[in-house]
Formats: C-alpha cells, sequence, structure tokens
C-alpha cells in the first residue's frame, strides 16, 4: 500500500507529516496500511496506482485527469486568509522595489508559474487576470512555487502566483520572502484533495482523518496549520473551470502584442 502527503513537504514538516501520518494511521487500524509514508516517487504513478491507500493532489488535476480513476476522500482545512474552510487561493506577489503595483499594472510583465497543471500556481491567476482584462508578457515555468517566489525575489520574473498556504510556509522559513509582497489574491477555490485508489472505500480513511487532525500535537498542527477537515464534494472540484494552457497562452499574448 502507498500512503503519500508530499504535497506540502519541505524539510520543516517532514516531522510533522510523520505525526499525522501515525495518527492516521493508528486510526485505521489497518494491518496493510503502510509505516512510512512513500517520498520520492513520481505523483503520478502514486495518484493513479491501484495501491494508493492515502495521497493529497491538487484540485486541477483531480478535475482534469483523475476524477475517474480516484476516490475523493476530503480535505485538509488550513484556515487560509479570504477563503472559506477546506478552500485556499492563490497570493499574486511581485519585488518589493516594485512598490505595491495594481496587478493591471504588470500587464505585459514576465509571469513565473510552477506548472501548467496547478490550479494556485496556473489556473487561478490565469482566470484573475482573463477577469482584469490583462495578459502577461513571457511565461517562465519554474516547476515548484519555492522556484517561481525565488525568480521574482531575483529578478528573472516580475511576478508568480504562489498557493496561500505555500506562501505561509515560506515566509516562516525562507529568507528571500522578504524581499516580496502580496498585491493581489485571487477567488478561493477548493483545497487539496485527498485521495485513495478508485476501488477503496473513502469512508473509513475520511473518519480516521478526522480524529487523527483532531488528536494531532498541538505543535504539529501549528507547523502544518493545520484547523481540520473538510468535506467538499467532488462536484465543486469539477465545476471550476480550466483556462488554456501555456503553449495556448503565449499564441493569444503574441497575437495580443501584434495588434
Amino acid at each position: 500500500m502507498i500512503a503519500s502527503l508530499t504535497m506540502y513537504e519541505r524539510p520543516e514538516t517532514t516531522a510533522a507529516l510523520d505525526a499525522l501520518w501515525q495518527a492516521i494511521r493508528a486510526e485505521l487500524n489497518d494491518s496493510e496500511a503502510p509505516e512510512t509514508l512513500t517520498r520520492g516517487k513520481d505523483l503520478w504513478e502514486v495518484w493513479t496506482s491501484p495501491h494508493l491507500l492515502l495521497g493529497q493532489t491538487c484540485g486541477m488535476p483531480f478535475r482534469t485527469r483523475l476524477y475517474d480513476q480516484v476516490t475523493l476522500v476530503t480535505t485538509l482545512d488550513h484556515g487560509i486568509a479570504e477563503a472559506p474552510p477546506g478552500h485556499y487561493n492563490s497570493v499574486i506577489v511581485t519585488h518589493r522595489d516594485k512598490g505595491t503595483p495594481s496587478l493591471s499594472q504588470l500587464a505585459g510583465a514576465r509571469f513565473a508559474y510552477n506548472e501548467a497543471l496547478s490550479q494556485s500556481g496556473w489556473a487561478a491567476p490565469m482566470h484573475h487576470m482573463r477577469d482584469l482584462g490583462i495578459l502577461p508578457g513571457e511565461l517562465i515555468a519554474t516547476g515548484a512555487h519555492v522556484a517561481s517566489a525565488r525568480s521574482v525575489a531575483e529578478g528573472r520574473a516580475d511576478f508568480a502566483a504562489l498557493d496561500a498556504m505555500s506562501w505561509a510556509l515560506m515566509q516562516e522559513y525562507d529568507d528571500f520572502a522578504g524581499d516580496l509582497v502580496v498585491i493581489d489574491r485571487t477567488r478561493a477555490t477548493p483545497g487539496l484533495p485527498l485521495i485513495t485508489a478508485r476501488h477503496r472505500d473513502p469512508a473509513p480513511l475520511r473518519a480516521a482523518l478526522y480524529r487523527a487532525v483532531d488528536q494531532l500535537a498541538d505543535d504539529h498542527r501549528k507547523t502544518l496549520h493545520l484547523r481540520g477537515v473538510c468535506d467538499i464534494p467532488a462536484a465543486e472540484y469539477l465545476a471550476v473551470s480550466t483556462p488554456l494552457g501555456p503553449v495556448l497562452t503565449e499564441q493569444t499574448i503574441r497575437q495580443s502584442a501584434a495588434r
């Protein structure tokens, strides 16, 4: 069996995530539950494995590719500002030296994003910019929220959209976060879904998660910014719209510039 909780993992959160898994495992009382979390494997391989007991994905991969291959279990609530329980948003950051421009003032500027299948790094900010009637300029794929933030801090990009929870962790642990300023937030969407293999009954996992989070030591809850667990229907994830990908967006940008 596979258990994976890697979406907000970094060295400072590893011990708390291990403690959370041990609490979940104890509540499951399942002899087949793995003793430790799986780390270092390809995420798509983990998410689509028939041996997946518990995993965490992102809303965009769930609604675009995984929803009919896995079963939704529940969602962790991290108490994100300006978002309902179990939901999150993206913060849009620029370098502090730029002051606090409006997002519209960054139209045509270099935009760093983690990857094209990220709800918080790509989908949410693209919809937000569309609603404002603006487009970015050069698109810079970085591979991770931390890398997007660092690219802005180091002047290789002008702005980036970061998962609000990832941003909170950066503010706690990364010195370069002090060089950045939040200039906007996207609308809230359902948070990172916890999933299990398609054939598996989610009810025991859901119950174990509620009890485990409730009983987790305060220091681990604080490290993970855990407020609780929130059941969000799969239909709410599927209702979130998906924007054009980077390739088609770049074509749109070029066409707009040529007019």
